[in-house]
């Protein structure tokens, strides 16, 4: 056991106080594990557009203070009771969703949405007393999605932990446990597209371009980048993507462009962007008879999906997934080994790396649309 275990840990972390400010690097303490958890050093985290999300609060339920953060790897500090699977020393990924390993879900071949640990966005506690490990003079500090990677320490549920390699690069590999996973498992795990079939991504960010890359691993011919800002198109090519569709650029909607484009529309789509049209989009551009959409993106809370039920009796398919249908303690260690066999390529999608302290630097570098993955590396 580490000499820190079973105590109080003060550390940096990077608060984010209200809605749309600056984060504050403070110092924090960090509480000891409790039953079923396990507390990490991390040293690598990345900024993923849902940190962004909550951060602005716009569509979603404000809570704060908060430890934002959730895409990232680590090493086990300490374990608290009752956790037998992992041990000081390991190094790990924290995901924002989970495995129990005992629910109906977990047991299940066909999910991944595990009935205790899946994703929850309104709960900044721990599942087990209901309280924060973080605080700040006595106040608590709320968690997000159980993972709060924006902290030199945190505590996460040890179902949410997956142990990987440890020749792994944590600063490579640490992407796996968010966006890669998501867009890249939506397209082979879910989308499934065949070989020479044709493929259209909406959303050309960090989870598009996995869902792209994923496509391109399947040897779809034609992938078909749909994104408003055509500075993204560029880059793309990187991962696959053959074709351009700007929405702004045509004046009947981007299903009609598609399905022209394709002699009928897309054997699959893949939308990886939140936007409820590009949703409504990514839906009617399929193909009838075989089409199959798939929705990656984070709706707003008061969104609603609207499209005429005869899309469904042409006999096309509309499917949602959450983390590319991965198990993340079962599915995630392979992944990482995919990677170490270069069976799929990480680097690409990183294109900025940021120290701690300069952490504000990659919300601007995502507001302004710029690059793909920024890295942010916890020791100076």
């Amino acid at each position: 056991m580490s000499n820190t275990a079973g105590k109080v840990i003060k550390c940096k972390a990077a608060v984010a106080w209200e809605a749309g400010k600056p984060l504050v690097i403070e110092e924090v303490e960090v509480a000891p594990p409790q039953k079923h958890e396990v507390r990490l050093k991390i040293l690598f985290t990345a900024l993923c557009h849902t940190d962004v999300y909550f951060w602005e609060a716009k569509g979603q339920n404000p809570l704060f203070p908060r430890i934002l953060g959730h895409e990232a790897g680590g090493i086990v500090e300490s374990v608290g009771e009752g956790v037998t699977e992992l041990q000081s020393g390991d190094h790990v990924l924290p995901v924002f969703t989970g495995e129990c390993k005992e629910c109906a879900h977990c047991k299940s071949e066909e999910s991944n949405m595990c009935d205790l640990l899946r994703i929850n966005t309104d709960r900044g506690t721990m599942l087990n007393d209901g309280q924060t490990r973080f605080s700040k003079d006595g106040k608590p500090i709320y968690h997000f999605v159980g993972t709060s990677t924006f902290s030199e320490y945190t505590v996460s549920h040890v179902g949410s932990v997956a142990k990987i390699n440890p020749a792994a690069p944590l600063d490579k590999v640490c992407v796996l446990s968010c966006g890669i996973c998501t867009g890249f498992g939506a397209t082979v795990n879910v989308a499934k597209p065949k070989k020479g079939s044709s493929v259209a991504i909406f959303g050309l960010g960090a989870v598009g371009l996995a869902a792209a890359e994923g496509a391109r691993v399947s040897g779809a011919s034609r992938i078909i980048g749909v994104d408003l800002n055509s500075n993204r198109f560029e880059e793309a090519k990187k991962f696959g993507v053959n074709e351009f569709v700007n929405p702004k650029d045509h004046n009947k909607p981007v299903q009609e462009v598609i399905a022209e484009m394709t002699n009928g529309g897309v054997d699959r789509s893949v939308e990886c962007t939140g936007s409820i049209q590009a949703m409504i989009s990514a839906f009617e551009c399929v193909h009838d008879g075989w089409g199959v959409a798939v929705l990656v993106g984070v709706p707003n809370k008061d969104d609603a999906f609207k499209t005429h039920p005869m899309n469904f009796l042409n006999e096309r398919t509309l499917k949602g997934t959450f983390y590319g249908n991965y198990k993340p303690r079962t599915d995630l260690p392979g992944v990482v080994e995919k990677y170490m066999n270069k069976e799929m390529e990480l680097d690409k999608f990183i294109t900025h790396s940021v120290s701690f302290s300069e952490i504000n630097k990659a919300f601007e570098y995502m507001l302004a649309g710029q690059g793909i993955r920024c890295i942010i590396r916890m020791e100076h």
